[in-house]
C-alpha cells in the first residue's frame, strides 16, 4: 500500500487503536495486579445513564456532551465501587456488580420512563466502535503530516486519545513510587505516609477516563480486553514491575497493530472478499498473545511469586 493511500485510510486508525491500547494497559497493570482487572467491564457498561443525561441536558446527540456525559456516570461508578467495597467490606468483584447492575438499571430505567426512548442508541457501536470509519480524508500522503491545513481535517479521536494517553503517562509517571508501594503492601504504605484511599481511588479514576476516551472510537471491547490481556500476558514475562509495563506496552502495540492489519487483509488472504471488525479482531490477538505468553512465558509456573518493585 502507497502512502497515498495509507495515511488517509489507515494511518489514524491505527494510531488511535495504538494510543487506546496503550492508555487501558498502563493502569491495567495495577488493576491486575491489585485483583481489580474487571473494574474496566464494569466502566464501559455504566457510561449508559451518563449518556442519557447529557442528552437530557442538552438536548442534542453530540460527541463532546455525551463524552462528559460519559465520564461522569464513570467516575461516579468507581467511587460508588471503592465506597461499597470498603464500607461493606466485600470482596472487589461483588461491589462491582452491584454498582454494575444499579447504574444499568438507572439508565435503562431514564430511557423508558422519558422521551429519550426513541432515539438510536446503537449497541453496534458501543461494542464494537467505530474505529474503520475514521480516516483522515483532508491527506494526500506523507507530506500531510506537515501540512498545517491537512492537519486540521484529522479525526478528533485522534488528539483526544493522544492527550488521554499522556495524562495516564504522566499520572503513572507521577505517582510511580506510591503506586508501586501501595500495591504490593497497602498496609506498609499507610505506615510511611501514603494515603493508599486516595490513591486507588485516584487510579480508578484515571482508568474510567482512559476507558470513556477510547469508548467512542473504539468500543468497549477493546477497552475490556485491553484492561487485562497484555499486563496479564507482561505478568507471565517477568517478576519485575518496571519490566512487566513494558511488557505489557509492547504487547498492546502489537495487539492493536496485528489485529488492525489482520481484521482488513486476513480474509482477503484466505480468499475472503470482506474486512471483519477491527477492534474484534484487536481484541482476539490481544487474548493471543497472553495464551501464547500463557504456554512460553519465562514466570508462567511462577505467576503466584510476588512481583518485585
Amino acid at each position: 500500500m502507497s502512502g497515498a493511500e495509507f495515511v488517509p485510510l489507515s494511518l489514524t486508525p491505527l494510531l488511535i487503536g495504538i494510543c487506546a491500547a496503550v492508555a487501558c494497559a498502563l493502569p491495567g497493570n495495577f488493576l491486575v495486579l491489585r485483583r481489580q482487572a474487571l473494574i474496566g467491564d464494569a466502566i464501559s457498561h455504566v457510561v449508559l445513564p451518563g449518556i442519557v443525561v447529557a442528552f437530557l441536558l442538552t438536548g442534542v446527540i453530540s460527541a463532546w456532551p455525551m463524552m462528559l456525559g460519559a465520564a461522569g456516570a464513570a467516575v461516579i461508578a468507581v467511587i460508588l465501587i471503592e465506597a461499597v467495597r470498603r464500607l461493606g467490606r466485600i470482596e472487589p468483584g461483588a461491589a462491582m456488580g452491584v454498582v454494575f447492575t444499579a447504574m444499568f438499571a438507572f439508565g435503562v430505567l431514564l430511557l423508558e420512563q422519558t422521551d429519550t426512548s426513541s432515539v438510536h442508541l446503537d449497541v453496534e457501536h458501543a461494542l464494537y466502535g467505530n474505529l474503520e470509519s475514521l480516516i483522515w480524508l483532508d491527506a494526500t500522503g506523507w507530506a500531510s503530516l506537515m501540512d498545517p491545513e491537512a492537519l486540521r481535517g484529522l479525526p478528533s479521536e485522534l488528539p483526544r486519545m493522544a492527550l488521554t494517553l499522556l495524562a495516564v503517562c504522566l499520572f503513572t509517571w507521577l505517582f510511580w513510587r506510591p503506586l508501586k508501594i501501595s500495591t504490593f503492601d497497602e498496609g506498609f504504605a499507610g505506615t510511611v505516609g501514603i494515603a493508599t484511599a486516595p490513591l486507588g481511588l485516584a487510579l480508578v479514576i484515571v482508568a474510567a477516563v482512559a476507558a470513556v476516551a477510547a469508548f467512542d472510537a473504539v468500543g468497549s471491547i477493546i477497552v475490556i480486553a485491553m484492561f487485562i490481556c497484555p499486563p496479564a500476558a507482561a505478568r507471565m514475562m517477568t517478576n519485575r514491575l518496571e519490566r512487566q509495563v513494558a511488557w505489557s506496552v509492547v504487547f498492546a502495540v502489537a495487539a492493536a497493530v496485528s489485529g488492525y492489519v489482520l481484521a482488513g487483509y486476513g480474509p482477503l488472504w484466505l480468499g475472503g472478499a470482506d474486512a471483519i471488525s477491527a477492534a474484534g479482531m484487536i481484541a482476539t490477538m490481544s487474548g493471543v498473545i497472553l495464551a501464547v505468553t500463557a504456554r512460553f512465558g519465562p514466570c508462567r509456573t511462577r505467576t503466584g511469586a510476588p512481583v518485585q518493585g
